[in-house]
Order: C-alpha cells, then structure tokens, then sequence
C-alpha cells in the first residue's frame, strides 16, 4: 500500500513548483524530498525502541515499519507495531503539511500486562551520501565547533562527523530546537533539518528528563535523532555538561511504561536546496520562527516602563569624585570599584541614549550626567594596544585594552557625537579628539599587511569605522572599516569557519561573534548600499538568531517558575556557556532595522520580542540577574554540580554589571530614533 502526497502542493502553500514537498509513507518506510534534498527513515524500519539498557546507553533495539496507510483529510497515517518478549507496541505516525514543513505526530502505546522496564523511544531520520556536512544545532554546534575544538577552552560540544560520532543533549539546551544538515551533492548544494517540539518524556526513570536530540555519524550518512532522554558528547554516553569544567553523569535516563501507557512525540521534518554555501541553517532557523511564532505577551513590560526602571537603577551606580565621573560597571556597595569602556562597563552608552530618552524620564541632572561621564571617559591613556577602557575609582588607575571593548566603545562614542552636535545642551569637542585618535589607531594597524585578527572580535571596530569616516568625512577610517567588512564576510559567509570569540569569556563559537559581523555588515550597507554587504547582514543577523529561545522552556519548581517567566526572546550565551542571558536587548533595534530592510516582518516581530521578554524578573530596584538556568548548566559555582535537581529553574542575579542597565537604554534610544513606539 501508498499514499504520495504530490506537487500541487505549491499551489497550497506557495511553494516553487520544481521543489514542492514530495512526501512518501509506504510499507518500506518514509522520505521526504525536495528538489534532490531527501530525508528519510533508516532502512531497519521506520520505528525504533530499545527493550533494554546496557552499558550506560540504550539496547536491544527493534525495528518496525508500517503495516497499514491511510488518508484522513490534510493526514497520511501509518500504523505499525513492535512485539517484545512482555507484549506489544502499537505504533502510529501521523503526517501533514505545514508551510514549509510536514508536522509528524508520533504515538507509541504499550499493549503489555505488566510494567516495561528500560525502554527507550525514537525518531530516526537519515541523510544519505550527505559528506562531511555542516550540522548546526541551535546553541550546542556550529560545523564541528572548529574554534572551541581549537582553543580547548570551557569542554565545548564537538562533532567531527567520524563513523560513530554522536551529539545528542536534552531538548532544552536548543534555544530553537532544530538539528539542521548542509552537503554538498553533484555540485548541488542541500539541506535537511528535523524540528522538535520539545517535551518532558513520559514515565521516565529519571527527575525532569526531557527528550534529547541530536546527531549521529554513519558511513556515507547522518542520522538526526530524537530519544526519549539518552544523552552523549564528545566520546561520553550517559552525561551532559554541566558547567564550564565537567560532565555530569546522565545514566539510566530510560523508560518505565506501564500498561496502556501513551506516549506521542511532535516533531517536523524539512528538506530544501540552498542558494549558497553555510546559508542551508537560514531555511530551518525561518521553519523554526513559524513554528513556533514567538511573540509578545500582554503580561511583558512596556519598553516605557521598561526605560523608566532601568534609569532608576541606573542613578544608583552613578559616582562622581574628585577626579572622576561616570557610572560603576558593578553596584558602588561591592568591592569593585570600576568605570567601564565597552565590554562589560558601557558607561559609555549614556551618551547617546539618555539626551534622547530625556522626555520619559523626569531628572534635570540627567545631561549633565550623560556629558561628565563621557567627558572622563576620553582621559583613557593609550598604549601599544589602544585604549584602556577600564577605570578603578579608588586607586585612579587604568587598565586593560582588549580590542573587543574598545570597537564597542568607539561606537558608542560615535552614536553619542551624532546626537550631541544637534543637541545644544552638550558639547561634543572632547569626545571628537578621543574617536579620532582612537580610529587613527585602529585604521592604521587595520589597514597594515600584516593584520590578522585572531577571532571575529575586530568586527566590532567595522561600525564606529564607517560612523566615523561619515563624521570626520575621513576616506583612512572608510578604507579600514571596508577591508575589515571584505575580510570578515569572505572569511565566515561559507560557515567553514562560524563566526567566535566575540565575548569576553568564551574561546568558541558565540552569539556575540555573529553579533560583532552583523553589526559591522549593516552599517557596511547603510554607508555603501552595495546588497552585497545587506546579504552578509542577514546570514550574521541570522546565525546570531539562532541562539534566540523562540520557545517557553517549562520550568521546574524554582524561581523562575514563581515568575512565570517566559524564556523566548532571551539568548543562550555560547557553545561554552549554556545559560540564557538578556543579550538580546542589545541586538533587537538592528534586527528591527534589518527586519525593514528586507521587508520581512519576522524579524521586526522577534525585535520587540527580544527586548520586552528580556524587561522580564526586573525587580523593584530596576535590577535583575542576566544568567537564567534554563538547562542543566550552572555557570557560577564551577565545580560545585553535586546533583541536577537543583540547576534547571534559578538564575545568577548578583552578577549585574552595568551593561544590562545600559544596554536596555541604547536599545530603547535606537527604537525611539527609528520612530517604534515606546508606549
């Protein structure tokens, strides 16, 4: 028996005729096909489960495929079955279209008189003849996470696609929760992807055990599977990471189905071709949005009340001494006694946001504050390296000129400038000589033969560049930041080498990376309008959103469940560093902005999104914590992981450096620019 479900499917869904879906269930099993793109099930039969638990992983496993296939309006159906030794399980699929998905109902039943012990449930889907593909998993791996592999920094998820190699982590881990697959056939660039809607597995043997998902090398093909809670990385079955230094043992995570038990699992299966080498995840990341359509909740802050807590908080870290102004990276309470250039401090920001929020906020201080501390902030002695861009207050010492600080805080500087020269209240002079010299510096190493930046972290210094040269009409600090745009776009648009090392305490793949180049490539097309730059923007814009939750990850009885708080729109960090933070405040006006360069809703959608979510567990003081436990990884207390009943649901909230606070106002100062109510 067959049921094929056949191309006038465009017609429906606006698909291109010459790659509608064409979805196959039959007695021998199911695929799915796209152009030449094709994901099926393995050839041992379409179901999968293990009946018992061997050496800290799942055994004795038993296959099946359909004995039965029938249409039900928009669903194909197929029903199987698996008799074991204590009974039998009966087991159904069912597949319908969904855009540019087909959505798959998986149910498995337990037909048996007593108890099933040990059993552990799948879905397996096969990529054949795929070589050496790019695997992303949102959050987890980016292309063998190359980078983390190099630095052997933080015990990064590796996957390096030898016959037997697995990556499979619990569902919460993936801020969009997808495994997606890039290879190249025939000179014939594909892609595949297996969506998850990610769940709590029933009757499981383990306190909160979720399904896990991931990767599975074989000869001459992938394997993308889903199970109902085995977890393995880098050589290890049975553990997940559990902070930057261990793994922490993940045993016994099989199944107890008692009899009549019922167990369905949602997921979706995706092929497609892709236009361009390392653009195949951008096809599963826009599924992903659509999926799940995250979007603003009534019960989120206003981004007012938003801008008005933050302020508040914010006049409490402003110090003024008798040799400095600015506002403490850390709260003036605590030991570090600190002014910020950039990462992490941005004292720098209040430049330009607070003369432009000016009217929401009720203090006639407040530009007064905004030009003392800039004003400091250009005393900043320079060195060999640059600037310095942090100030210790008690000693009045400098220190410290990481790049990636001083190309945020240069821009920072730049936004301020554009908006204090139309602004009578403040003088612009001091900060003018500061960028100058600071963008002499950078240019004239940039542009040197011998420039070779290690990591993505230079992109920052792209924007202020660009900013700048249209400032200064200066053409030095435009050819700097063109090289270093043309530089970073050819060396991280194929994904061979995914874009890291744009944060502060990671030495992998990151968000922050992305950012970095997405930040520079726009403002590389908002000064040159060459589409070619807008197209490097969104591929950035794109592997950055990809660390963006769109989903509400159930918590477990903890704070984060008294909050009732919704993770979508918050961010996970890094592939080093699992925990979500408020990093998305930062990147939502220019993923709004990119959103009205392409006409595309989603993205001006999923801005507002970003930012309002991130308002959420704001407390009375205009604080919160930025490192929210979503998954079974705790970045304070390394080493002190003595069980994981106590990880999942709490968050970090004395870690509040002054970015969170800053960051909210920039944002807000950039949407109100942009003309988006603030209301």
């Amino acid at each position: 028996m067959m049921n094929k479900i056949f191309p006038l499917l465009f017609l429906l869904f606006g698909l291109n005729p010459l790659f509608a879906n064409n979805l196959q269930v039959t007695q021998k099993g199911t695929s799915l096909t796209v152009g030449n793109a094709r994901i099926e099930s393995p050839a041992e039969g379409l179901w999968s489960i293990a009946t018992d638990w061997g050496t800290n992983w799942p055994d004795s496993w038993q296959h099946a495929n359909p004995e039965r296939i029938e249409t039900v309006g928009p669903w194909t159906i197929a029903y199987g079955s698996i008799k074991t030794k204590e009974g039998t399980w009966l087991l159904r699929d069912a597949y319908r279209q969904q855009g540019d998905v087909v959505k798959v109902i998986r149910r498995f039943e337990w037909k048996g008189a007593q108890t099933t012990t040990k059993t552990t449930l799948s879905a397996r889907w096969i990529v054949s003849n795929s070589n050496n593909p790019q695997v992303i998993m949102p959050g987890v791996l980016y292309n063998g996470n190359p980078a983390g592999a190099k630095t052997a920094f933080g015990l990064v998820p590796i996957f390096k696609g030898n016959d037997g190699d697995e990556l499979i982590v619990e569902e919460h881990r993936f801020p969009m929760p997808f495994v997606s697959l890039e290879w190249n056939t025939n000179n014939q660039i594909l892609g595949a992807a297996v969506h998850s809607l990610p769940s709590l597995a029933p009757f499981a043997k383990k306190t909160d055990q979720w399904w896990s998902m991931g990767i599975v090398a074989h000869p001459n093909a992938d394997e993308i599977v889903l199970l109902s809670g085995p977890c393995a990385m880098n050589g290890h079955r049975s553990v997940v990471k559990a902070n930057q230094a261990k793994y922490y043992p993940y045993n016994e995570a099989w199944l107890n189905v008692e009899p009549d038990g019922i167990i369905e699992k949602t997921f979706y299966l995706q092929a497609y071709p892709v236009k361009a080498g390392g653009s195949g995840f951008e096809s599963a990341l826009t599924a992903s949005i659509d999926i799940f359509k995250p979007g603003v909740s009534e019960n989120m802050p206003s981004i007012k009340d938003i801008i008005q807590d933050k302020y508040r908080l914010a006049t409490s870290r402003f110090v003024q001494t008798d040799q400095a102004a600015g506002f403490s990276t850390f709260p003036t309470d605590q030991s570090r006694k600190e002014f910020g250039i950039g990462w992490v401090g941005q004292a720098d920001v209040v430049g330009y946001a607070l003369p432009i929020l000016e009217k929401y906020l009720n203090d006639r201080e407040l530009i007064a504050k905004a030009q003392q501390s800039l004003d400091f902030l250009t005393t900043a002695p320079f060195n060999e390296n640059g600037f310095a861009v942090v100030y210790n207050y008690n000693d009045n010492q400098w220190s410290r000129a990481d790049l990636l600080a001083q190309g945020s805080g240069m821009n920072s500087f730049a936004s301020a400038i554009s908006v204090g020269r139309t602004n009578k209240k403040l003088n612009t002079s001091k900060w003018e000589v500061f960028l100058k010299k600071a963008c002499d510096f950078h240019a004239k190493r940039m542009l040197d033969n011998g420039w070779k930046p290690v990591s993505t972290n230079e992109a920052y210094l792209i924007a202020p560049l660009f900013k700048a040269a249209k400032l200064f009409k200066n053409k030095t600090y435009e050819q700097a930041a063109l090289k270093a745009t043309e530089y970073y776009g050819n060396r991280h648009i194929g994904m061979i080498e995914p874009y890291w090392g744009g944060t502060l305490d990671a030495r992998a793949e990151d968000k922050e990376g992305a950012w970095a180049a997405f930040q520079g490539f726009l403002a590389a097309y908002e000064y040159t309008k060459n589409n070619t730059f807008l197209t490097w923007a969104k591929h950035a814009c794109d592997v950055m959103l990809t660390y963006t939750v769109v989903w509400d990850v159930a918590m477990p009885a903890g704070r984060m469940a008294s909050h009732d708080f919704k993770t979508r729109g918050w961010t996970s960090v890094s592939v080093q560093n699992h925990h979500l933070d408020v990093f998305g405040v930062l990147t939502a006006p220019s993923v709004y902005k990119l959103g009205n360069y392409i006409n595309n809703a989603r993205y001006r959608d999923l801005a507002l999104l970003m930012y309002r979510s991130c308002g959420q567990i704001i407390d009375p003081f205009g604080s919160q914590g930025e490192q929210v436990q979503q998954t079974n990884y705790l970045q304070h207390g390394r080493g002190k992981v003595n069980t994981l009943d106590d990880v999942r649901g709490n968050y970090f909230e004395s870690w509040t450096v002054f970015w969170i606070t800053a960051h909210f106002l920039n944002a807000a100062a950039q949407f109100e620019e942009m003309g988006v109510k603030l209301e």
